[in-house]
């Protein structure tokens, strides 16, 4: 080799040597710049430490800090302090139940609660379960697993049926190929897809095999059971008319043998009408499928767990939407993809590793402020300026109950109205910033929400109604959106209190409800 090209051989080894040991967050912010850089596209600065406190306390705390931890976070001069808050919040004890939160809400399209599903969320997140560990528990349904039986929740609760009305297992199979494949098999059912060259119909017959023999054994234990395979399924398209069959497969991988049993010797262990325990098969189409699908060598499954994962935290997936990754809707950063893939799978999908890295980025932590001199947001694929990201109904009333100064026990009176006024009908993905009039007329009337505004011994409006005008504004801001008043807000706030010196109490109240019932309180910015 001539020594000009060994050399630069050399340098570029070392070179590509070096970018694999940097760190994971350094590795995502050089692949997010060099594609701004490329294009033109100018980024947003870093945010502001108020921003960045208050976004990734709602991130890993799922509510807003407190007036004296935004305090303390501005007033602290240490340079490794973000670094610190993140660690301290992924180590706190709410991030398993902001975690539970968000995965339940992700996982279960608020198709109904379960208190022993909640438990196995919130168990799997404060120890730290494996991603993969916890999808194999959910689609394996494991009636004998008492030691998580609220993991069998998932799949049961897509068995259950309503009145004379049979059991959905087109949307079951929907469901596993969207929120674990990443891929929306819902047109395929009776044929090819008719826009999507990638999908095709056995995607769908062949995941829905799977499925196709289970059943709900109970659904007051959700108890799931299986009756035995012993052939493929028939299917065909109604555009060719052509015969079909298929054993249970994977999108884009082999089909499994059904094993030939003869009738009666199907189960390993019968079914015991008398308990109603469903037995346990020989062959277990739904044990097959939680051991081949949450694996590291299935792309689909690994590419979808982390584009979901950095939706998360940024409120667009690297593929979005997120259920539709095929060929014809590429990922906007390809490497980016592939890299949060890799090693997300390469650290035993280890999910507070993945956001740890990501929240640690110069592209999470950017400013939701357009760049200086910029007229507009470029497109969101660019990730080059923070994006409003809705609020859950949960983190809401955290953040409310934070805000106000209220007892947590208001926070259980009030989860059901929240989650019925702010969240998304069944089934549709809580994915955008959806304003709706049904949340305007709650936040404007619901007597309850009200009465967390009315002073009562140690609670926010109280506690400001001792202040002078500009300390009660700056409290006031301080505590409902994590932030300082500029020099006009507290001007227009204190015209409004010097209109009503006799009511003062009354007017503070209402200034706090018109923060929280703002924009910038109702989303993560």
């Amino acid at each position: 080799m001539p020594r000009t090209l060994l050399a630069l051989f050399t340098l570029w080894s070392f070179g590509a040597l070096a970018s694999a040991q940097e760190s994971l967050h350094v590795r995502i912010d050089a692949v997010i710049d060099a594609k701004a850089k490329a294009d033109g596209v100018p980024v947003s600065a870093v945010a502001d430490d108020a921003e960045f406190a208050r976004r990734v306390y709602l991130d890993f705390a799922g509510r807003i800090p407190t007036s004296d931890e935004a305090k303390a976070f501005l007033a602290n001069a240490s340079t490794d302090k973000r670094a610190k808050l993140i660690d301290k919040l992924l180590a706190g004890p709410e991030y398993a139940g902001r975690m539970a939160d968000l995965f339940h809400v992700m996982l279960m399209e608020r198709l109904g609660e379960n208190a022993e599903w909640t438990k196995f969320l919130k168990e799997s997140f404060a120890k730290n379960a494996k991603w993969d560990a916890m999808v194999r528990a959910m689609l394996r349904a494991d009636p004998k697993d008492t030691a998580q039986p609220g993991a069998a929740f998932w799949l049961a609760k897509r068995l259950d049926n309503y009145g004379q009305n049979p059991v959905d297992y087109s949307g079951l199979t929907r469901d596993v190929g969207r929120l674990f494949l990443g891929k929306n098999f819902q047109c395929c059912e009776c044929h090819d897809h008719l826009t999507v060259d990638d999908y095709k119909q056995q995607h769908f017959q062949g995941l829905h095999t799977f499925f196709k023999n289970t059943y709900l054994a109970s659904n007051t234990k959700w108890i799931v059971g299986e009756k035995p395979m012993l052939e493929k399924t028939g299917f065909a398209s109604v555009f060719t008319k052509v015969q079909m069959a298929t054993a249970p497969a994977l999108p884009g991988l082999m089909m499994l043998d059904i094993p030939a049993l003869a009738k009666g010797m199907e189960f390993s262990e019968p079914p015991d009408r008398k308990t109603g325990a469903p037995g346990v098969l020989k062959f277990s189409p739904l044990k097959e499928i939680s051991e081949r699908l949450p694996t590291k060598t299935n792309a689909d499954f690994t590419r979808n767990s982390a584009n979901r994962i950095w939706f998360l935290l940024t409120g667009r997936g690297v593929v979005h939407h997120l259920d539709l990754h095929h060929s014809g809707n590429p990922a906007s950063h390809p490497e980016l993809l592939d890299l949060l893939a890799k090693e997300f799978a390469g650290h035993d999908f280890d999910i507070k590793f993945l956001l740890r890295e990501i929240a640690l980025s110069k592209t999470y932590q950017r400013s939701s402020t357009l760049p200086a001199g910029a007229k507009e947001a470029a497109h969101p694929k660019y990730f080059a300026t923070a994006l409003e990201r809705r609020l859950t109904a949960e983190q809401l009333l955290q953040s409310v109950i934070v805000a106000t100064g209220s007892d947590a026990k208001a926070a259980d009176t009030l989860r059901a109205k929240y989650v019925k006024a702010f969240a998304n009908q069944p089934r549709e993905p809580e994915e955008e910033v959806t304003p709706s009039l049904k949340a305007a007329l709650f936040v404007l009337h619901d007597e309850a929400v009200l009465g967390l505004l009315k002073p009562t011994a140690g609670n926010l409006v109280e506690r400001v109604a001792k202040l002078s005008d500009t300390d009660a504004t700056d409290a006031l801001y301080v505590a409902i959106l994590s932030r300082k008043p500029s020099a006009d807000e507290r001007t227009a706030i204190g015209k409004v209190l010097a209109k009503h010196p006799d009511k003062r109490a009354e007017a503070l109240a209402r200034v706090a409800w018109a923060l929280l019932a703002s924009m910038e309180f109702g989303v993560n910015h």
